[in-house]
């Protein structure tokens, strides 16, 4: 009996440094393949070390599969006139990529394949709800913030190819079953992943010594604690909320790590010189997974300042590490964390932000590693995609 193959549909080259929850989660997906499936990638390339528009076969975390660059662009980490999403789309126009299941994180590319047959799922990232009314940030908001009729009226043809929906998010697949009632069934919400493999906690000296390393390379003091950023530096994350936070904190000893890029980061770099914390903030770029995971290991605490989210792949990144989180009430973290593994904040301003910072600089021991690495367990990237895979085989 042959194999059933799964086709990965997303904008992303995964032997780059892109930046984004979604790609990790796809990578989990190929790292956690079960020996039972074959897997397709149809994403997007670097002309100078790939064939641009044809099969190709490339190993992933020890898995080979086969990969379709539908086009060629280098840095995909910042936005362009032409957001991605929409090129993408139209680079499959004219193509059939059908096979036994098919897996789509971006409704537009399925204005083509509604007539390919084969077990589709669409996964939602974020709470659909506040991303499309939330105010801030609207300069640079996602393009379909200002056309939100069009856009449920493009969702409302396309939603009924899908056999299964998988939300990250609680109140996402509420709206979907109350906007969809006579396809509710479908509509399901399922946990992002911690790829527990990389993202470990070290021992509390080693831990303390690697944070004395990175400081005394930043020529920093060695008593230098880090709060940690990590995604991309775009209107929906609100990095420049997050450095007037530091600069509200008023403690020279702590100091930002922003691992990330995107088109906020000339605004953040102006912000940070504009307040006087130049010194208290370093700009890293896009890093690579093993590097980030370091990054989490060594710092008191892992920010996120948010608008609207779904379930962060980097809270349970961070968390798997032992490290705490501050996080605005946005998406499903609030949810999951407890008293002793993070702080929500109910307003978003830099000093409801800066006293979360203090509550937990202040309480080390209130916020332990133990409780953080609980709070992840049930995240655990090999189990969670088990499961998937699993339901996906009875169903074939």
């Amino acid at each position: 009996m042959r194999k059933p193959v799964l086709t990965i549909f997303y904008q992303y080259n995964p032997w780059d440094t892109s930046i984004g929850g979604i790609q990790t989660l796809i990578s989990n997906f190929i790292k956690y393949l079960p020996d039972e499936f074959e897997c397709r990638l149809v994403g997007i390339g670097d002309d100078l070390t790939q064939r641009i528009g044809v099969w190709q076969t490339a190993e992933l975390h020890g898995k080979q599969i086969q990969f379709f660059p539908l086009f060629s662009l280098r840095d995909d980490n910042v936005r362009r006139i032409i957001p991605t999403t929409f090129r993408y789309a139209l680079a499959l126009i004219g193509k059939n990529f059908a096979s036994d299941f098919m897996h789509f994180h971006r409704i537009e590319p399925t204005l083509t394949t509604g007539r390919w047959k084969g077990d589709k799922t669409l996964f939602i990232h974020n709470d659909i709800r506040t991303q499309f009314s939330s105010s801030r940030g609207s300069k640079q908001a996602i393009l379909w913030k200002y056309f939100p009729k069009l856009y449920f009226a493009i969702e409302n043809l396309l939603i009924g190819q899908f056999k299964q929906v998988l939300s990250c998010n609680q109140a996402s697949t509420q709206l979907y079953r109350d906007l969809y009632p006579a396809i509710a069934d479908r509509f399901v919400d399922y946990r992002n992943t911690v790829d527990t493999d990389v993202f470990s906690p070290l021992s509390p000296s080693e831990r303390d010594r690697q944070r004395q390393q990175l400081a005394t390379s930043l020529n920093l003091p060695e008593t230098t604690r880090f709060i940690l950023f990590a995604g991309r530096l775009h209107p929906q994350k609100d990095p420049v909320l997050l450095v007037r936070s530091i600069a509200a904190l008023q403690e020279p000893n702590v100091h930002l790590l922003l691992a990330g890029d995107g088109e906020l980061a000339d605004a953040v770099r102006t912000e940070t010189k504009k307040l006087g914390i130049s010194k208290q903030v370093t700009m890293l770029g896009a890093v690579k997974q093993d590097k980030l995971a370091n990054l989490h290991r060594i710092s008191s605490i892992c920010v996120l300042t948010s608008v609207f989210e779904g379930l962060p792949l980097v809270v349970l990144e961070a968390l798997a590490c032992g490290t705490p989180i501050v996080t605005t009430r946005a998406g499903d973290t609030p949810n999951i964390l407890s008293k002793n593994s993070g702080v929500v904040c109910e307003e978003r301003t830099p000093e409801a932000i800066a006293a979360a910072f203090q509550e937990i600089l202040q309480n080390p021991d209130h916020f332990s590693a133990q409780d953080c690495i609980k709070t992840a367990e049930p995240y655990h990237a090999r189990q969670v995609i088990h499961n998937i895979y699993d339901a996906m085989l009875k169903r074939w």
